[in-house]
């Protein structure tokens, strides 16, 4: 009788993380929203395991220079709430990309990411910055298409 080998199962200490730089400039914010999403959770990998933080970390750069389709800039609306009655505030994308533009990748990114303490984890591996200056040149992140 043939002796069988066990079944990989993926744990946390197979993977090594590595850091990924991504030109945000002239890129649709949806369709780069969910390719960062695939590669923070680390679908882009043989290995991949849902329940298993294999993904590596993402460098965004140029956030101020994402592009929106259509009329987005004026009809898109971000909400937040204040906490108080009647305290629902709200801004268009337009207003958003000149005042932060780095949050509209990164809410954009975490509305694609599981919605518990796994994805909390995961976008914590998100680094956006407006300008194409960062802090993360230690980490010698490799440019990613």
């Amino acid at each position: 009788m043939k002796k069988e080998t066990p079944t990989f199962s993926q744990t946390q200490s197979h993977e090594t993380r590595s850091w990924c730089l991504v030109d945000a400039k002239d890129k649709t914010v949806g369709r780069l929203a969910s390719a960062l999403a695939g590669i923070l959770r680390g679908k882009d990998k043989p290995a991949f395991s849902p329940h298993i933080d294999n993904g590596d970390f993402v460098v965004v750069i140029n956030a101020r220079h994402i592009r929106f389709t259509g009329n987005k800039l004026e009809d898109k609306r971000y909400y937040r709430h204040t906490g108080y009655p009647g305290g629902i505030r709200s801004v268009s994308a337009g207003q958003m990309l000149e005042a932060s533009p780095e949050d509209i990748i990164r809410k954009a990114v975490r509305g694609m990411l599981p919605k518990n303490a796994f994805g909390r984890q995961l976008i914590k591996k998100l680094k956006v910055y407006p300008d194409a200056d960062h802090r993360h040149n230690a980490q010698s992140p490799v440019l990613h298409s």
